[in-house]
């Protein structure tokens, strides 16, 4: 049985990161967030255009970790069904059985979350906020690991919608990956000149190993101070200029474990205002809804929050 301590709990980020760096290359402040979101218990949005490696970064976590992984292409014409299952009548046994979808599962890619309508897309909001989903009046639990990986493109391009305000509020971490350096490209290139390197991409990690870790995480200190001041922070986007809707306490919840996350990869076993400060954006903007007024004068999420990170002041 792995043990919960803080060198285990590193040396498991270090093993996943250092595995998924062999995929990804130029990668790894997105591969931080991503594995900062996961042992914080929380869920991922990759938001960035199409062929950026948003959905090679999913499965190379996933091929990473001894655990079960499922994937979802979402599709307009997509079911909720389809996501969480369905109940199908036996004629051997002459009584219905629960056919489990794939929600059932620890990792779950929702690959262009954008392309489903705002209906199906809801149907994961139970599953994300609480870790159960509610199938024809019955209540089922979801495994310990239970981590979303969603992938979008940004709204301009066509056939997506809009993710609503409370699917937003489930995702405890947007962040974009972006184009690598033209050296980064050309090792790509040559990565992948003959088949790709995922194929062969191996487990490093249990599924009881990245349990311990998020075990590991929840020890991290964070002072009453700083707590505070995530809660300031979180606040400050409820009454900035030009903001329709400010996050949540949902929020602030998010940005506490993401940084006790991410101060366990820096070696430490406390929170510094340094690591919220970095986080803020990532962790908070996605969940402001600006109204269209100031939307159109230039206004955007990321700055609502960078003026309240410059503002407030940081507790000594």
């Amino acid at each position: 049985m792995p043990t919960t301590s803080f060198p285990a709990g590193r040396e498991t980020y270090q093993k996943i990161a250092a595995n998924i760096a062999r995929i990804m290359r130029g990668q790894e402040a997105a591969t931080r967030h991503l594995l900062a979101t996961m042992a914080a218990g929380g869920h991922a949005l990759l938001e960035d255009f199409p062929g950026t490696g948003k959905t090679t970064l999913a499965k190379a976590l996933a091929k990473s970790i001894d655990a079960q992984f499922k994937r979802l292409q979402f599709t307009p014409d997509l079911l909720p069904s389809d996501i969480l299952g369905v109940s199908v009548f036996s004629q051997r046994d002459q009584q219905f059985n629960f056919h489990e979808g794939p929600v059932f599962t620890n990792i779950l890619l929702a690959d262009e979350i954008n392309r489903a309508s705002p209906r199906t897309q809801s149907a994961l909001l139970e599953a994300m906020g609480e870790a159960q989903v509610s199938v024809e009046g019955e209540r089922r639990n979801l495994p310990a690991l239970f981590f979303v990986i969603a992938t979008q493109n940004p709204v301009e391009f066509r056939g997506t919608y809009p993710l609503p305000e409370a699917q937003m509020d489930r995702f405890a971490m947007q962040f974009t990956l972006g184009y690598v350096p033209a050296a980064e490209e050309v090792a790509i290139l040559t990565a992948q000149e003959h088949n790709h390197p995922i194929d062969e991409l191996k487990p490093v990690v249990s599924l009881a190993d990245v349990v311990a870790l998020k075990l590991a995480v929840e020890k991290i200190r964070i002072s009453a101070e700083l707590k505070r001041y995530v809660v300031d922070l979180v606040a400050a986007t409820r009454t900035a200029a030009g903001v329709q809707l400010g996050a949540s306490p949902r929020a602030s919840i998010a940005l506490m474990k993401i940084a006790q996350a991410e101060a366990l990869f820096d070696g430490l076993e406390f929170v510094t205002p340094e690591q919220i400060q970095k986080l803020a954006v990532p962790v908070i903007a996605h969940r402001l809804v600006l109204d269209p007024q100031s939307r159109f004068s230039g206004l955007t999420a990321r700055g609502v929050v960078e003026e309240a990170v410059k503002k407030l002041p940081v507790p000594a």
